[in-house]
């Protein structure tokens, strides 16, 4: 069996010795997708902050491709992670660089990112292209919509062609059209780059996107899966317990009562 890219073990993160996540045990394969679901404040950036090393657990083990992070020091993390992309919360671009300066940061500043100065322009326009805004490149972000700029975040994201993606909220703050555009956009990125792919959202509608849809390359459309939930698994956490772990059709049976505030009922 493979190994898992992701495990947590008994993770508790506190601030000011008040748990932020407790006690929170779950592993991702290589190829497999998680939706992490919960209300505001309940953990779910905590989790993706942690997976990367950027917060440290006051209890428990975090393991990333292998590798107990838990206490390792931040250089040593460096490599790790550069095998992974994170779409933060807003995008989070620098707004004094250009569209191409920022989807090019990663390949410039992770040193071990192997891309020759030469090849770096053409791997951020076909990252661009990808997220259908090659016309972008000399723009800044404050020229573009909120849901281009999220688009824009995916590309930076991507660019590395990380093992591990991890997208926090990004369809937050967007009409349901551009949301449901970008959910399309991190179904292709998965399906082409078959990226383990790790999703923060408040939408149920985003996750059963990811359970329901598969991307063609032939016809260059999201199609209906053959086999709805292959690989992707839905978490919800409450004041930062994980509460539930199963597939889409096991969430909508659930009938407690916080569990069934994010599911659609039709």
């Amino acid at each position: 069996m493979a190994e898992a890219i992701v495990r947590f073990e008994s993770v508790t993160v506190a601030f000011d010795g008040v748990p932020a996540i407790e006690d929170v045990s779950f592993e991702i394969f290589p190829g497999e997708s998680r939706v992490i679901l919960g209300a505001a404040g309940s953990g779910k950036t905590v989790i993706l902050k942690t997976t990367l090393g950027l917060l440290r657990p006051e209890r428990g083990r975090v393991f990333l491709f292998g590798h107990d992070i838990t206490r390792m020091k931040e250089h040593e993390l460096f490599d790790l992670r550069a095998r992974c992309g994170m779409l933060f919360q807003e995008g989070a671009l620098f707004d004094s660089l250009t569209i191409e300066e920022n989807v090019a940061y990663p390949l410039l500043n992770q040193k071990s990112v192997s891309c020759p100065p030469e090849e770096v322009r053409a791997r951020v326009e076909e990252a661009l292209r990808f997220v259908e805004l090659a016309h972008t490149l000399d723009k800044y972000p404050s020229e573009l919509s909120g849901g281009m700029r999220r688009r824009v975040g995916i590309a930076r994201a991507n660019v590395t062609e990380p093992s591990l993606v991890l997208y926090d909220s990004p369809t937050a703050g967007l009409d349901p059209i551009t949301a449901n555009n970008i959910m399309a956009l991190i179904v292709k990125e998965r399906d082409v780059r078959r990226a383990t792919t790790v999703i923060v959202t408040q939408r149920f509608q985003d996750g059963l996107i990811m359970d329901k849809y598969r991307y063609n390359p032939q016809t260059q459309s999201l199609e209906p899966a053959q086999r709805d939930g292959e690989g992707l698994k839905f978490l919800v956490l409450k004041q930062g317990r994980l509460v539930f772990e199963g597939s889409q059709q096991e969430l909508q049976r659930s009938t407690d009562p916080y569990i069934s505030k994010f599911v659609m009922r039709h």
